[in-house]
């Protein structure tokens, strides 16, 4: 079976949950994301070892010191081929490496090394971003490595979805009734700017859900229970 990029996400995730980190697939371009404490650890995910996954890796560096790159070892192989070059250029660019292999029956991952130290100036925009994006996610809905023409579930369509369901719930409401039901700061603009084309302005200053949005939320049933869970409990989880 020829192996995705989508396939080396959950073996990683479960190894790094078991080491108390959050994680998050596809934020802000980055395959992988962990989050423990103040530590941000970004992953990049290939099928082979190549120079565009350096570049991939390179690029992350601005944000974190912490980055690795993750590729996939076939049953029948014992490491990647070049392996020991692979591993000299990975420790001179201050890159992570991980290994998962793919046995005959389990997945295993096995951590090679860890980055040196980034020692160049850091993007605490992109930092943000990624934070920001992290923390926005009640949960994490999107697979490691999967094309960018998929749904990605990021926390501003969770936000959308949270909107749209209490709509469909109460009816009609303005900006400021939705933030006082745990919407937060975005309703405004979410409403207004109607992205997804779910919502319409009935009068000034209020809206409801479109019949679009009420068909849409359909496909969301595990996020908008989790909204609605939060409602009745009276407080945002």
């Amino acid at each position: 079976m020829k192996i995705q990029e989508s396939d080396l996400y959950l073996p990683i995730k479960q190894y790094l949950e078991h080491q108390g980190y959050s994680i998050y697939g596809e934020v802000v371009h980055c395959d992988i994301t962990a989050k423990k404490g103040d530590e941000l650890i970004l992953i990049e995910l290939k099928t082979h070892f190549s120079i565009a996954l350096l570049m991939q890796a390179v690029r992350r560096q601005e944000i974190s010191d912490s980055v690795y790159v993750a590729v996939p070892v076939p049953h029948n192989r014992r490491n990647p081929s070049q392996f020991k070059g692979m591993c000299r250029l990975l420790k001179r660019l201050e890159l992570g490496l991980i290994l998962v292999r793919f046995l005959k029956t389990k997945t295993k991952v096995e951590l090679i090394f860890h980055p040196d130290h980034y020692r160049r100036r850091k993007n605490s925009k992109k930092r943000r971003a990624i934070i920001r994006e992290m923390d926005g996610r009640f949960k994490d809905y999107n697979t490691g490595g999967t094309p960018s023409t998929e749904e990605r579930i990021t926390a501003y369509k969770q936000n959308a979805i949270q909107i749209a369901a209490l709509l469909d719930r109460f009816g009609q409401a303005s900006p400021s009734q939705l933030r006082k039901l745990g919407t937060g700061e975005k309703t405004q603009s979410i409403l207004s700017k109607n992205f997804y084309g779910w919502f319409e302005k009935v009068d000034r200053g209020i809206y409801a859900l479109h019949p679009h949005g009420r068909a849409c939320l359909k496909k969301y049933p595990e996020i908008v229970s989790h909204f609605m869970e939060e409602q009745e409990s009276g407080a945002p989880k």
